[in-house]
């Protein structure tokens, strides 16, 4: 099967850069993509990951040898998504053209893809492991902060994991040519 070539159009969004009162300063930055449905759920994806990664650092951290391996399982995940996700980002504001050959590629429908599989499975042995684990000490001990925390983390990293999953959805559709 063989696939014609592929057209990538280069959206004009209007102005570029930061509007002053006179002026326009930065102008190589294309900061209209933030306002456009794909750097909305990219900013979502960073702010989600950033509150993930630092609960489990913050409280989860120095129970890293009680959790085991869905500790570090999490923090795999939450790191190199939330890595890859802001250079995605990164390209998207730096180079408008970016913008249109990642999202015509297969790298970021790929990416989202196994992303979502990626947060879905670490939160899903991390929940396990919290509530097989930390639960416990939680019911014993008086100011036991870190069974909430841990809480807070896998399930907001499962929202992320939808997230995802969203994205990869668009990220085909786009990659297909369906806009």
């Amino acid at each position: 099967m063989h696939r014609g070539p592929t057209i990538v159009t280069v959206q004009n969004t209007g102005s570029k850069g930061i509007s002053c009162c006179c002026c326009t300063c930065c102008s190589c930055l294309n900061l209209q993509i933030l306002k456009t449905e794909p750097g909305i759920v990219k900013l979502a994806e960073i702010l989600l990951g950033f509150f993930c990664q630092s609960l489990a650092l913050n409280f989860g951290a120095q129970y890293s040898s009680t959790i085991g391996a869905s500790f570090q399982s999490f923090m795999t995940t939450a790191s190199w998504c939330l890595m890859t996700t802001f250079l995605l980002l990164l390209c998207y504001v730096f180079s408008q053209k970016s913008y249109g050959l990642l999202k015509s590629s297969l790298f970021e429908t790929l990416f989202n893809g196994i992303a979502a599989f990626s947060y879905l499975s670490s939160c899903s042995y991390l929940g396990w492991t919290v509530n097989m684990v930390l639960q416990p000490l939680y019911v014993v001990t008086p100011y036991f902060q870190v069974y909430p925390a841990m809480s807070a983390a896998y399930m907001m990293g499962s929202v992320l994991g939808i997230l995802y999953a969203y994205d990869a959805y668009k990220s085909y559709k786009y990659f297909k040519g369906y806009r």
